[in-house]
């Protein structure tokens, strides 16, 4: 290993001999250049002046002395802040959530494309999340455009399982209930803009800032650049930032809302779902979605065609395509496009901080109101028809990490208690239900 370490060091010594030599002889030739079109006599530098103009061009003068009239990638100008310090925090944020994708294993598949795009967005001079970079060609190319959601929502319908929740059609009170955290922040963000000054929101910015609370990442960019194309970066930072840390928000807020009695609770197995069953409801979500919310239809219609296609049996290549390829290849895309709006001078904001603030509320008040449900359900209930309130908090979309995180929490008090299955009832129930919300948003503010 040591050997491996000390071949590792002298080649990464001798690209960097390289790279600097390189530049130096460019800016040798370039003064040849120069002096040829204005006098024949050629000028040469010293080591010290090449060293010196070597060392205007790097990143670390950049971070430790901030200039002014820099630029940021849309042309406004930053503040030493941001070109600083800004940059370094962001940095070091970027490489807690590689340590939180790596070490803890929070969402891996979400954290380190949005962590890497952040990395790259707060590189100085590169200008990657510019609209000529590579970070900003991909925010344009599928996320100001509302296309890369729509694929996602594609890909969790053909890997998604309705069976849980048609077995069990109460279970979808639970995703309705957690809905709440949606119309909660509308009311938040409102609140937030009226009494804190440097936030301003209208009711249409609001409006896309309160679906965080539903942790549906795909949903927020929809409504997000439908109503506020502006705030749009911020609300998929933070829409997608949670859906990441469910394992760290949720179990705190499950633990507070119920009693070792209420998690010990083992729900009898559901009804075997018929292949029939599974094939029509798709079809039927996406009939009433057509004649009482078509503004929910992209959504819907988007996620109803993966399911149909995996439950239909006769396209296993396309389903296939959708549940791994498709899915992957947008995910490392929408990281990359997510992670580009971590840049310090759009991250490091009072609007953003805000958004953050009422999106993490938001979503904590979604996960209690499913709690609250699946206790109040039970009142009504008889002794065997019991549910087991963590699975409340899988009402949130955040399909299907809620799922997993309710099933590893109800383990810890009895092993045998096994809640996934259940808990996917009302984890599918809040993607349908998160995005009629945000249909219901776009009928009022259309």
């Amino acid at each position: 290993m040591k050997k491996y370490m000390k071949k590792s060091i002298l080649i990464s010594f001798l690209l960097i001999f390289s790279l600097f030599t390189t530049n130096i002889f460019a800016s040798q030739s370039v003064d040849v250049v120069e002096n040829t079109t204005e006098k024949p006599a050629y000028h040469s530098k010293t080591m010290g002046e090449l060293v010196e103009s070597f060392y205007a061009t790097t990143g670390i003068k950049a971070l430790l002395q901030p200039q002014a009239g820099v630029l940021d990638s849309h042309g406004h100008e930053m503040s030493f802040f941001a070109q600083g310090a800004g940059r370094i925090i962001m940095i070091i944020i970027c490489f807690l959530l590689f340590y939180l994708a790596i070490k803890k294993g929070f969402e891996p598949l979400l954290l380190i494309p949005i962590g890497f795009g952040g990395l790259l967005a707060n590189i100085p001079i590169a200008n990657m999340a510019g609209p000529g970079g590579m970070l900003g060609i991909i925010y344009d190319m599928g996320i100001t455009n509302q296309f890369f959601p729509l694929l996602i929502f594609m890909g969790v319908g053909a890997m998604t399982d309705f069976g849980p929740l048609l077995a069990n059609p109460k279970t979808a009170l639970l995703g309705g209930a957690a809905q709440f955290g949606i119309f909660g922040s509308l009311v938040g963000a409102v609140v937030l803009s009226q009494y804190f000054p440097g936030i301003d929101f209208t009711l249409e910015q609001a409006a896309a800032i309160s679906i965080i609370g539903g942790a549906d990442g795909p949903t927020s960019i929809f409504i997000a650049s439908r109503l506020a194309p502006e705030l749009l970066g911020a609300i998929a930072v933070a829409a997608y930032s949670y859906m990441a840390l469910v394992p760290i928000i949720q179990p705190p807020i499950m633990r507070a809302l119920t009693t070792m009695n209420e998690r010990k609770i083992k729900m009898p197995a559901s009804r075997k779902v018929s292949k029939l069953e599974k094939i029509v409801f798709p079809l039927v979500v996406l009939t009433l979605t057509i004649l009482i919310l078509p503004d929910a239809a992209p959504l819907i219609g988007a996620l109803c065609f993966g399911n149909f296609a995996k439950e239909s049996g006769v396209v296993d290549r396309l389903s296939d395509t959708m549940q791994n390829a498709l899915i992957n290849v947008v995910t490392i895309f929408l990281g990359l496009g997510v992670g580009s709006k971590l840049a310090s001078e759009q991250f490091l904001v009072a609007e953003t901080m805000g958004i953050m603030i009422i999106g993490l509320l938001a979503f904590s008040a979604g996960t209690a109101m499913g709690v609250i449900m699946a206790k109040l359900m039970n009142l009504v209930s008889s002794k065997d028809n019991q549910i087991n309130p963590l699975i409340g908090a899988a009402g949130v979309s955040a399909v299907p990490m809620a799922a997993r995180v309710v099933s590893k929490e109800g383990q810890l008090y009895d092993k045998s208690n096994i809640l996934l299955m259940h808990a996917m009832g009302p984890n599918v129930a809040g993607v349908i239900g998160s995005a009629v919300a945000a249909g219901v948003l776009l009928s009022i503010f259309k």
